[in-house]
């Protein structure tokens, strides 16, 4: 029983237990339970305000909770600052675009090459002991559909390019576990299907865990091995996409009709 119980464990990249904050009297997340299996993409959905940004900021490290635990890797996280969290291998975009304006796409993806292999910047280092550093950021880039704009200073892309250039500063740290925060937030219908390709391409890969906040059902439905629920921030279900589709709380609680609206999208 122990060793199949360790299997288990093994199985499991991220765990909460009766996960808890409370900010005065509102209780943002309430004993939330998760277990997020190794290489496997998780969505967690709700309507706005159940807490999922919140479960966010706890998993990631930049809120510490009122109650509960996060584990790792079998690690137990909870006291450890998001930076720790990132050399652990998590790592975490946010629904606000987090890069460096003033260099270029290139510049920006290098130094996360440089932070994952522990190298700092050295002015008086030829250029050309950075070379290995920019082939390997071409590398990202060229995953994330923006090999043809190297050159480019991340102050004038376009919103949805700056999501990109962050996702592959994210795959550049080559983190185990990813925390995607609404990657289309803000981003126009026509520049939504370049960045589903680059989180399929993600997920094709199979060597990351993927966990996904998004309001677009069309897209969890697709991508998702499993989906979380919250609704005023407690777990409602976790399970296969077509049991939650399929589970009448939640469709009293939060879907309605937008499984409909999502399968004929998805069947257009």
């Amino acid at each position: 029983m122990s060793g199949r119980r360790t299997d288990q464990a093994d199985d499991m990249i991220l765990e909460t237990e009766g996960l808890t904050i409370a900010f005065g009297g509102h209780v943002a997340v309430q004993e939330v339970s998760l277990k997020v299996e190794r290489n496997r993409f998780k969505s967690i959905i709700g309507p706005n305000g159940a807490g999922k940004t919140t479960l966010f900021n706890l998993l990631s490290g930049q809120l510490r909770p009122t109650a509960g635990y996060v584990r790792f890797k079998g690690k137990d996280i909870t006291p450890l600052a998001p930076f720790q969290r990132t050399r652990l291998g998590m790592g975490r975009s946010f629904q606000i675009t987090n890069v460096f304006p003033n260099l270029t796409v290139l510049e920006n993806v290098r130094l996360a090459v440089q932070s994952q292999q522990g190298v700092r910047l050295n002015w008086y280092a030829s250029a050309k002991a950075y070379r290995r550093f920019e082939e390997e950021a071409k590398h990202w880039l060229d995953m994330v559909l923006l090999g043809n704009r190297i050159g480019v200073m991340a102050n004038y892309l376009a919103h949805g390019e700056k999501r990109k250039l962050e996702l592959a500063m994210l795959l550049a740290l080559q983190p185990d576990l990813l925390l995607l925060d609404e990657p289309t937030a803000g981003i126009s219908i026509e520049e939504v299907p370049a960045i589903l390709e680059v989180i399929r391409k993600v997920k094709e890969a199979g060597n990351r865990t993927i966990v996904l906040i998004e309001h677009k059902m069309d897209m969890v439905l697709d991508l998702s091995d499993s989906i979380a629920v919250l609704f005023n921030g407690k777990l409602l279900a976790d399970g296969r996409p077509e049991d939650i589709m399929n589970n009448e709380t939640v469709q009293a609680a939060y879907l309605g009709g937008l499984y409909d609206d999502a399968v004929a999208s998805a069947g257009d």
